[in-house]
């Protein structure tokens, strides 16, 4: 059997991008060539690789699958064909991540990726939508929620301590008591899995029927408006590392009851922790993370949680 190298690799194209334009675009094609390669391929295999679905496209099941099986191969041709033609190709990372991770400590440490590694053309893309990995062409998702994704490869990101926190000018540090806090403008993050709702019970304090609040349903906005003098917000020191360590946020609590989880994670079906680019993602990863935790020990950081 006559292997269809052009008919595959414009197939890998299309899957990979997501859309016959963008494919024909990164081919320097014709979208209509685009489609005939594929259509010749789909008439060898007898099955239906790709779908439209609005604009766009979407693999099959048997597209997926089929995608699944010659994805590393294909990149570790095109990567061999850089290499003898004299010079490194680019290679595609794409992160799914929750927008508040993405905007408060993933893209503030992006560069160092980026420089250690010139051909990794990374796109991050911020959403507290959970990949779909049979349908969505994305390599690795920084996911929140509580890790109970079976059948995915999962891993914890980091421990994070949840503190009440506000600007200085709104309240000084360590001047409230856990009882203080109803009294004051309280911000909520809707989706977060820290609530005061859990705090208060840790505190020992009962509050009242009703409090004085505002509600964000995510995480990077209740923060900002803690750094506006908005109110009190109860949230992650992962998140929020930078407002802390410039001291545009503080903590107004004599010794807050310790609240620690784990709310973000790293996910991807087990076959992606094959693909070298994932590897060293994952690889920078670990040691930002590691070097934040070392940095949560030291004896500033730990005085702000006094």
């Amino acid at each position: 059997m006559q292997i269809p190298i052009k008919p595959i690799f414009v197939f890998h194209t299309a899957a990979r991008a997501g859309s016959i334009s963008r494919a024909a675009q990164e081919l320097s094609v014709t979208p209509s060539a685009v489609s005939q390669q594929i259509q010749t391929l789909e008439l060898q295999l007898g099955v239906a690789l790709l779908a439209k679905a609005g604009r766009g496209i979407v693999l099959t099941e048997a597209g997926e699958r089929y995608f699944s099986m010659i994805a590393d191969q294909m990149e570790q041709i095109s990567e061999a064909t850089a290499t003898i033609k004299g010079f490194r190709s680019v290679t595609s990372l794409t992160i799914r991540a929750t927008p508040t991770l993405s905007n408060k400590w993933l893209l503030p440490r992006l560069n160092s990726l980026l420089d250690m590694h010139p051909d990794l053309e990374v796109r991050l893309d911020g959403t507290n939508e959970p990949t779909d990995f049979r349908q969505e062409i994305v390599d690795i998702e920084l996911r929140h929620g509580d890790g109970r994704w079976p059948g995915l490869f999962v891993e914890g990101v980091a421990e994070e301590d949840f503190l009440p926190v506000c600007s200085p000018g709104y309240a000084a540090a360590g001047t409230l008591r856990p009882e203080d806090l109803p009294r004051y403008r309280l911000i909520h993050s809707a989706k977060s899995q820290a609530q005061w709702t859990s705090w208060f019970p840790l505190a020992g304090v009962t509050p009242g029927d009703r409090w004085q609040r505002v509600l964000f349903d995510r995480s990077h906005m209740a923060i900002d408006a803690a750094v506006n003098g908005m109110g009190i917000a109860l949230e992650s020191t992962l998140m929020m590392g930078a407002e802390l360590s410039s001291g545009r946020l503080i903590c107004p609590v004599t010794s807050p009851p310790p609240l620690r989880l784990v709310t973000q994670w790293i996910v991807c079906p087990f076959e992606h922790l094959r693909r070298p680019k994932v590897r060293t993602f994952l690889e920078w990863l670990r040691a930002e993370r590691d070097a934040w935790q070392a940095s949560q020990q030291s004896p500033e950081v730990t005085h702000l949680r006094r």
